[in-house]
């Protein structure tokens, strides 16, 4: 087995000091364009890669940040999330160490542990979608930053989907269509999007001067056969809506079926606006289902910087950031499942 280049390797072969190479590396130090590129030169020649973990002792820092999710890997959403994530680590040079608890709280104490006795520079903690939890008393000190997930309060940074904005985008693509007598397939679980899409579809249509219909507003659970029960009670009234908004794509696939089973055409006789943008179902439906889209992406990226920025800060109180509460803007995904109401 060859011998591993050390950085004293390096050192010799461009005939500089092991400062010179740890300040040419790092980006650190008062070095001349000339010294800095001369020694990534040699250390590239000599196929050397630093040793993160002595350097980390040295700084205190392990360049590792531990990735606590309850169901997130197993999710459709978790390779945006994930991606988002690892890119943003990447270029704060961290690696992301991730754990999947299957939301046991007891695995999930172990897990946390097992983190830092590893040393790790922070947590994000993550959840499957947007919830409400409470921080577990061993990240207590720890820098986190939560990542679809709040707690109530303002002491710990965290970033959501902005939901009422999510409802909003949707009820005024309907409404720019021409669409007035809009329903809306809700969701039944005791959540935040539950509770922020149904405030945010009521609210967009009252500014805009549309009396909001409470008998137009069904809920079902988060699966097609269920919502494909909870649409039929609305396309089979006498003065049924000419447009549904969805509280996500599954509910609006029932809506599709319940749709054509009764002969209804999609956008003719019927438009159709979601969330989540889902694309193996909203590219796979017929027509292609208009979605605002859920920036996983986005949100674990952010997750990332935001908690580089608190531990660039991390022992100064005159420079610590405020943490901060986001709620991501929710962008529109058009297809062709939205025009114009049946005259």
């Amino acid at each position: 087995m060859s011998k591993r280049v050390g950085i004293r390797d390096v050192a010799a072969a461009a005939g500089v000091s092991l400062t010179t190479v740890s300040h040419a590396l790092s980006g650190a130090g008062q070095l001349s364009d000339a010294t800095r590129e001369r020694v990534r030169s040699v250390a590239a020649d000599l196929n050397y890669a630093p040793n993160r973990l002595a350097s980390g002792l040295r700084s205190k820092r392990s360049q590792i940040i531990g990735f606590v999710s309850d169901e997130i890997s197993t999710t459709p959403y978790a390779g945006r999330v994930l991606l988002g994530a690892q890119e943003a680590a990447a270029k704060n040079d961290w690696v992301l160490m991730i754990v999947n608890t299957s939301a046991d709280p007891r695995f999930e104490g172990r897990s946390i542990e097992a983190l830092l006795q590893h040393r790790v520079d922070g947590i994000i903690y993550a959840r499957m979608y947007h919830q409400t939890v409470a921080v577990p008393e061993a990240l207590v000190g720890v820098p986190t930053v939560l990542l679809d997930a709040s707690t109530g309060n303002d002491h710990i940074s965290s970033v959501v989907p902005d939901e009422e904005g999510a409802a909003r985008t949707a009820v005024e693509h309907l409404i720019a269509a021409g669409h007035r007598r809009i329903g809306y397939l809700s969701n039944v679980d005791d959540i935040p999007a539950t509770r922020g899409r149904l405030d945010g579809y009521r609210a967009t249509l009252r500014a805009h001067g549309i009396e909001v219909d409470e008998t137009l507003i069904t809920a079902s659970d988060s699966t097609t056969a269920s919502a494909r029960a909870a649409a039929a009670l609305l396309l089979d009234r006498s003065d049924r809506p000419t447009a549904l908004f969805c509280f996500n794509d599954r509910i609006a696939m029932g809506a599709y079926q319940a749709a054509q089973t009764r002969g209804l055409r999609i956008p003719d006789d019927l438009s159709i606006v979601s969330i989540d943008n889902f694309e193996i179902l909203a590219d796979a439906m017929l027509p292609g289902l208009d979605s605002v889209a859920l920036p996983h992406y986005e949100m674990g990226q952010w997750a990332i910087e935001r908690l580089a920025l608190e531990l660039h800060a991390d022992g100064d109180d005159d420079d610590a950031p405020a943490p901060q509460q986001i709620r991501m803007h929710c962008p529109l995904v058009t297809r062709q499942s939205v025009g114009p109401p049946p005259h």
